[in-house]
């Protein structure tokens, strides 16, 4: 696999998992009966307050914060 590849397959990854996160809070909308306390914050944070639902992974948030010092830093 060369570096053109990895890269491609990393982005792929990337795209997918924002897809999902994007999709998270209509998920939740459709489904109430879904028992966020179950959910780790750390993996998937949900904030709903008057009709608003806002989703995020804290720990994805961490992950690119890392990678662009890493990259712009070094």
């Amino acid at each position: 696999m060369n570096i053109y590849q990895l890269f491609s397959s990393i982005g792929v990854t990337f795209s997918l998992i924002g897809i999902v996160l994007i999709l998270t809070p209509i998920i939740i909308k459709l489904i109430p009966t879904v028992d966020i306390e179950k959910i780790l914050g750390i993996i998937l944070y949900i904030y709903k307050r008057d009709g608003f639902v806002f989703a995020t992974s804290p720990i994805s948030i961490i992950i690119g914060i890392i990678y662009f010092l890493k990259m712009f830093l070094f």
